[in-house]
């Protein structure tokens, strides 16, 4: 039912963990990883899980959206998960979503369904709950949803195309931007998965990625779309430095 697709590059710190977390879930899944050439120990742990992994390649590649991409093209089920090498699907994950397949949306033609994560530091601490129901014309504005653990159904990329290799962050925001309004997208009121924080789309890289694709793909004012940057760019540093002693200014839960 599920492919779970994951991109590596010198991953050997966090993949281990990753796997661990997906093969006890219970349910019917594949695991696909795709590497970007690793030369740590990133094969190693590969081999060493060998029986659970459906596809596995290492070679150069142009960022995750070109791995993602890869995978995408291996997959062989209908609903397709992306997950981070540091990120790990809580136990109950997988069943949680086929009980939800099942009871919520059977018969009705959602192309993508999320759910809510928990976002933690490198000791992993809880920083924040994070994840809220697909929105428009509010997604131009802010990425509400939580793309680390949700599904996409395989009819998505048939129909919209895969990820646009040109972004280095925002391209998952960017591909959901293309059916504007009209994407049928349905909500998990559950936490999936835990994410740690870092990585280039926590950054001003990201946020300007955020703003081209709002621009370009969404069809956003300039005006507004530069506006908002502004100020995300300040509540972001704003809340970067309040970290640095101590005080976490997430309040949105």
């Amino acid at each position: 039912m599920f492919t779970i697709i994951i991109a590596t590059y010198n991953a050997e710190k966090y993949l281990e963990r990753a796997i661990s977390s997906i093969i006890t879930q219970g349910e019917s899944f594949e695991i696909i990883i795709i590497d970007g050439g690793s030369r740590d120990g990133t094969s190693g742990i590969v081999d060493k899980y060998k029986e659970y992994i459906s596809y596995f390649i290492s070679e150069p590649d142009k960022g995750i959206y070109d791995a993602w991409n890869k995978g995408i093209m291996k997959a062989k089920n209908e609903w397709i998960m992306f997950l981070g090498a540091d990120d790990m699907l809580l136990p109950t994950a997988l069943k949680e979503y086929s009980l939800f397949l099942k009871d919520t949306i059977e018969n009705q033609e959602f192309l993508f369904v999320s759910s809510r994560m928990i976002m933690v530091d490198a000791s992993g601490k809880t920083i924040r709950v994070k994840g809220w129901p697909w929105e428009w014309p509010k997604f131009l504005k802010e990425t509400t949803i939580a793309h680390p653990g949700a599904l996409h159904n395989i009819r998505l990329f048939d129909r919209y195309g895969l990820f646009d290799t040109s972004y280095r962050s925002a391209g998952d925001f960017e591909l959901l931007l293309r059916p504007k309004d009209k994407l049928s997208a349905a909500f998990m009121d559950k936490i999936t998965v835990k994410m740690q924080e870092g990585g280039i789309s926590d950054g001003l890289i990201g946020i300007k990625e955020h703003c081209l694709a709002a621009i370009k793909t969404g069809g956003y004012s300039p005006y507004l779309a530069y506006k908002n940057a502004t100020w995300v760019f300040i509540k972001y540093n704003g809340r970067k430095l309040l970290r640095k002693i101590g005080i976490n200014a997430y309040l949105k839960k």
